[in-house]
């Protein structure tokens, strides 16, 4: 009997030693995003970038001697930062992620950043985090994002409708910290320019009716409804109301606002409407959405910019020569910028083994990646029209 236990114990330690080196092999990322929320018609599209970054390195078998890379999803809701921050310590303590994808909205990323993130000393590049206010957040050298600040945003609002001769414009924002911020910076940049905001009103996400906020902004007037919100949510309320009360026929759209159901929701009846979000007409565009070949929108807003954060955190972990945080977060703004090799989408495991091979690379990727300042996008915007009921590219600034 004894040497039955004794057998048995062996097989047991041998099969979970064989276990553990299989797992050994797979290094987690996490991609949280607002897969239910107000940008959930977005989400989508930027889970799939980030993953098709992740096959592309785990297919290329040049990863840390070649380690597989899996993507661990978790939803943010994009506005319940209680929530977000739970489904984000999941990905850490159950799930053992080594990286974050991620978040998506400004105000659950600050928390997931000061409440998991830099506890436990995990690198987050957020595609789509845009509050200027993240910009001087605490993060111990943890945090990046590929989409540039808002208050670069708000400047690029302000010359595309000084440029168009819009001189007076009514503003609303959704009540949290991407709507706020992006809201201060704009009317800072407008102003300035010498226009006139006659009206900044904050509204709240989840209302069935809107008509007493657009009955508000028409009181005050002027030649353009500014709708800092959400496509999923009160800011396609805000539209809605206007609409169908003749307050407003023509709109101005950040980034929060543009994307395919844009068009589905209001079609011919917003023509003339403009707007910005990040993007640009960069060789990488082009290479990305050929790659993606159709199996999902390569041009909705931060879907490049969610292939380029998860690219950056495998090239970083590269350059490191480890998958742990801490080791490869100094090493994000180096394989972001020159000097190197510019690599683009497609080129990762070209990238990869330049960096085991000790060389340098300037990833460019889908978006014209270069990092500035705090560990931030120095930015690039697509500025849109809508004709015919369809989104077209206007400009690239």
């Amino acid at each position: 009997m004894k040497k039955l236990l004794l057998a048995t114990a062996s097989a047991a330690l041998m099969a979970g030693t064989a276990f553990a080196g299989s797992h050994s092999n797979e290094i987690k990322i996490g991609v949280i995003l607002g897969f239910t929320g107000p940008i959930e018609s977005l989400t989508p599209h930027m889970a799939d970038g980030a993953e098709l970054a992740m096959k592309e390195v785990t297919d290329s078998g040049l990863l840390l001697g070649g380690k597989t890379v899996t993507s661990v999803r978790a939803d943010s809701t994009c506005v319940d930062s209680a929530a977000a921050t739970a489904a984000a310590e999941r990905l850490v303590t159950s799930d053992g992620i080594k990286a974050i994808m991620g978040a998506d909205c400004s105000g659950v990323t600050g928390a997931i950043l000061s409440n998991v993130a830099v506890p436990n000393g995990i690198v987050m590049i957020s595609p789509s985090a845009t509050s200027p206010a993240l910009s001087t957040a605490e993060d111990n050298g943890l945090f990046f994002r590929t989409a540039p600040s808002d208050a670069r945003q708000g400047v690029v609002m302000s010359d595309i409708l000084m440029e168009q001769g819009i001189k007076s414009v009514a503003l609303t924002y959704t009540n949290n910290d991407y709507g706020k911020g992006l809201a201060d910076a704009f009317q800072s940049a407008y102003e300035a320019a010498g226009g006139t905001i006659t009206i900044s009103a904050a509204h709240e996400d989840g209302k069935a009716d809107y008509s007493a906020e657009v009955g508000a902004l028409a009181a005050a007037g002027g030649e353009r409804l500014v709708v800092a919100g959400y496509i999923d949510q009160g800011g396609a309320g805000i539209v809605r109301a206007a609409l169908d009360t003749g307050a407003f026929d023509t709109f101005h759209f950040p980034d929060g606002m543009i994307g395919s159901a844009l068009e589905e929701n209001f079609g011919a009846d917003i023509n003339g409407s403009t707007g910005q979000h990040p993007g640009t007409d960069s060789p990488g565009a082009a290479k990305y959405e050929a790659m993606v070949n159709g199996a999902f929108e390569a041009t909705s807003p931060f879907s490049p910019e969610s292939y380029d954060a998860a690219a950056l955190i495998m090239l970083a972990m590269q350059a490191a020569g480890s998958a742990e945080s801490s080791d490869f977060k100094g090493k994000v703004m180096d394989v972001a910028n020159a000097p190197g090799e510019q690599i683009f989408p497609g080129e990762l495991a070209k990238a990869l083994k330049i960096l085991a091979d000790g060389g340098d690379i300037d990833y460019v990727g889908a978006t014209a990646v270069e990092l500035i300042g705090p560990g931030e996008s120095a930015g690039n915007y697509r500025e849109i029209i809508v004709k015919d009921g369809k989104i077209e590219t206007a400009s690239y600034r």
